[in-house]
């Protein structure tokens, strides 16, 4: 697996889930690029070109995860985004904005890292 194949954004403003989430794609054989906000993330995306993908936590304070996940995926990158389980509404909107796949944070927290290497397989 080539670099480009392994670099993958993460978008997660809480301190914990940004660790969570950058712990499984460490242990998945990913290399993270760690963004705490989405003007950062912009910056990666612009700056990176094409990367194995963008994990973006719906559930951050200071950005909008839906308006992360249509930007990520208008520059063409395969977007994994994570949620909660009950806000099916937030869910269906992540999906709709280019998320290949809405995860909660349930389903993570057990297996993330089996999650993050379907997804720099491609099987996501």
């Amino acid at each position: 697996m080539n670099e480009s194949q392994r670099r993958v954004a993460v978008l997660a403003d809480d301190l914990i889930w940004a660790s969570r989430l950058v712990a499984a794609l460490e242990r998945s054989g990913a290399r993270p690029l760690r963004s705490p906000s989405a003007e950062h993330l912009a910056r990666i995306l612009a700056a990176e070109g094409q990367l194995a993908a963008v994990v973006v936590d719906l559930g951050g304070r200071s950005y909008d995860g839906v308006e992360a996940v249509r930007l990520a995926a208008q520059h063409g990158q395969p977007v994994l985004a994570v949620g909660q389980h009950e806000d099916v509404a937030l869910r269906r909107r992540a999906l709709k904005a280019g998320a290949r796949r809405v995860y909660s944070y349930n389903k993570i927290f057990r297996d993330g890292p089996q999650v993050m290497s379907a997804l720099l397989a491609g099987e996501l």
